[in-house]
């Protein structure tokens, strides 16, 4: 597997480094750095120090127009794909150290099942703001070191990632994905994410990058 940057032409359908707000993504990286950096792989999808910084309002006009935003994080060391998940809009990631981002496309999705040699891998530099757009396919960073491991923001609207919508019924289309609030998930069968009983989505082999860092 070929890890690409995000400067690189092949980044371009999945996303976007977006310039402009370098004032926001310093303040940011500073309180990033002030959050956990587990053994594992944590995610929290609203972190009270990042919702509370001036550069919040920043991301909420100038990424989202203005729609209410969360600010987390998803921080910690991750060499493995696992899962893809997608959502009705743009994620926005931030690393304290370079990370690489596992992405596919939604139209790679055929009958509910996605090939994972369509993957690609994508490194961000550390502070540089990347857009993921929303048909793109995504999940928990991977770390570039492993002594340092990665804490990234993961800026979404409001809600997302959080509890299942009340009442939920399954109808038709992607709704069997539906994993959690604007949240469609593929797993793997090697996940744990499959034994807790999300839908089984991904074919082939469960991406491993540990010899490719």
């Amino acid at each position: 597997m070929t890890i690409y940057s995000v400067f690189d032409p092949e980044f371009k359908p999945y996303g976007q480094v977006f310039n402009g707000i370098d004032d926001a993504c310093a303040e940011i990286i500073e309180a990033l750095k002030k959050t956990p950096l587990p053994e594992g792989t944590g995610y929290v999808p609203t972190e009270p120090i990042l919702q509370e910084l001036a550069a919040t309002a920043v991301i909420r006009d100038n990424c989202y127009g203005g729609m209410p935003v969360q600010m987390g994080w998803c921080n910690g060391h991750n060499t493995k794909l696992n899962c893809l998940e997608y959502h009705r809009d743009s994620e926005f990631n931030l690393g304290t150290e370079d990370f690489i981002l596992l992405l596919a496309k939604m139209d790679d999705i055929v009958d509910g099942k996605l090939d994972t040699a369509k993957v690609k891998a994508f490194r961000a530099p550390a502070g540089v703001l990347v857009e993921v757009f929303g048909s793109s396919l995504h999940y928990a960073p991977c770390h570039t070191d492993a002594s340092k491991g990665f804490q990234v923001l993961i800026a979404l609207p409001w809600a997302t990632n959080t509890e299942m919508p009340e009442g939920f019924k399954v109808r038709g289309g992607d709704d069997k994905l539906l994993w959690a609030r604007n949240k469609w998930l593929l797993a793997h069968a090697e996940s744990s994410e499959a034994a807790d009983g999300a839908y089984v989505g991904l074919v082939g082999e469960n991406i491993d990058i540990a010899g490719l860092i």
